[in-house]
């Protein structure tokens, strides 16, 4: 699915994302999403008049599990490099679980949707990264779209975001999602199984000041009611719970 110029999602749906930014005939993926969104890949490189040769690297905002899918196939068949935030680079590797999150709210309908999408898309046989490369939480990378990296520690411990102006888009991982996968309730928010929500906000003031037009989560659609109300939105979230 096309948003705009050289920027694209994985599949018609929003549940688990995964994108693709086309700059000079190289493509840099981010999030590689569940293992059975293959498919879509290849579907969506076609329609771009691009191949799996074209692709520069996978940059991962988090190694979550379903952020991590068909990356190893990529790196394995492909050659192509993964990247991820230090912290979360065992995750990634399967080498290590991800710290104990706090238990979130959740919906039978929603929470059933995500269980069944996440089997029928590979969910259940992910395979971890066998290697990996590290980025600092600061660093602009020489990929396709140029990323700058914004480091969003909270959901994971290292999280991160990439900012890409040349599209016109902040694309934000679990660190702010637009559909929660356990209770169905649409607009920005945390992403659920965060490990550390108060951490997670205090991380959000690194995105104060940033413009982007299309704000880009790990789940949901696309957010372009202006990142500052998002941050708004989040920030009144957390002073009600405290």
């Amino acid at each position: 699915m096309q948003f705009a110029p050289r920027l694209h999602r994985l599949g018609t749906s929003s549940l688990v994302n995964s994108y693709l930014v086309e700059e000079a005939g190289g493509v840099t993926v981010i999030d590689a999403g569940l293992p059975g969104l293959w498919k879509d890949l290849l579907s969506e490189l076609d329609a771009m008049g691009r191949s799996l040769d074209d692709i520069r690297a996978v940059l991962l905002t988090h190694g979550d599990v379903d952020h991590i899918g068909f990356a190893e196939r990529l790196r394995r068949d492909h050659a192509v490099p993964v990247w991820v935030g230090a912290p979360d680079a065992a995750e990634a590797r399967g080498e290590a679980k991800k710290p104990s999150a706090a238990r979130d709210p959740m919906r039978i309908r929603p929470m059933i949707g995500f269980l069944v999408y996440g089997a029928t898309h590979g969910g259940l046989r992910s395979t971890p990264v066998a290697e990996v490369s590290t980025f600092d939480p600061r660093a602009t990378l020489d990929l396709p779209g140029a990323p700058r990296v914004i480091g969003l520690p909270g959901h994971t411990p290292g999280s991160v975001a990439f900012h890409l102006p040349s599209v016109d888009a902040l694309f934000v991982g679990d660190a702010m999602t637009t559909r929660s996968v356990t209770t169905g309730i649409v607009g920005p928010a945390l992403g659920p199984f965060t490990v550390d929500a108060g951490q997670a906000v205090a991380s959000l003031a690194a995105l104060d000041g940033l413009t982007p037009h299309w704000l880009l989560p790990g789940h949901g659609d696309p957010w372009t009611g202006g990142l500052p109300e998002a941050l708004a939105r989040i920030r009144g979230q957390a002073a009600r719970r405290t």
